[in-house]
């Protein structure tokens, strides 16, 4: 993990106040790695992703009151979601996973910490991935290779599991599963079997409340 000024990494940081209850952050950082390196990644490899997860929480520590926020875990869902579902990934589609914000821009890492953490190279796969309401998205998304479409899958998938735990966008629901069926569904049939089993389950359970 990075270190910052003032000591310890961003999700040692977030575990320092409250009531002693586990560091929900550190949780999940723990989960992804110890499932990341049940896929093969070596040591080298999983020292990047948590550098990755550890960049992408800064904000969520910063602007997030709640560690039970549907948006805190987000970053290290979304790895999750590859390792689980996909299989074994290469590291460098995890931290795109990991540090990829679709909704929340008040989130979203800053576009110069990650070309300073990671390089211009990271900067541009990240920056390629197009997002909702996007009027080239169908476009732009079959324009991803193989290792970004999946990364992009995996992020826009869980917002999707957690929208409906979402008030604030309450409103958003009926736009969301248009674009889902009409653009992500299909997307995730030409890139993977699973996850179009899963954007399929959620398509179904959101054309209930709508």
């Amino acid at each position: 993990m990075t270190e910052e000024p003032g000591g310890g990494s961003a999700q040692e940081r977030g575990g320092r106040e409250g009531s002693g209850e586990p560091d929900r952050a550190s949780q999940m950082a723990r989960s992804v790695l110890l499932a990341a390196r049940s896929r093969g990644l070596d040591e080298a490899e999983l020292e990047a992703v948590g550098r990755a997860l550890d960049l992408a929480m800064r904000p969520r520590l910063d602007a997030l009151d709640d560690d039970h926020h549907p948006a805190f875990l987000h970053p290290g869902r979304n790895a999750l979601v590859l390792l689980r579902d996909v299989g074994t990934v290469d590291v460098s589609v995890l931290m795109v996973a990991a540090l990829h914000e679709s909704r929340d821009g008040h989130l979203r890492v800053p576009v110069d910490q990650v070309e300073g953490e990671f390089g211009a190279a990271a900067l541009r796969a990240l920056e390629s991935i197009p997002l909702p309401g996007d009027e080239r998205l169908v476009e732009r998304l079959l324009t991803l290779g193989p290792g970004l479409s999946l990364a992009a899958l995996a992020e826009r998938l869980d917002h999707l599991r957690h929208l409906h735990l979402r008030d604030d966008l309450m409103d958003e629901w009926a736009a969301c599963h248009l674009e889902v069926v009409e653009a992500w569904l299909p997307f995730a049939r030409r890139v993977h079997p699973r996850l179009t089993t899963r954007y399929a389950h959620w398509a179904r359970t959101f054309a209930k409340r709508i």
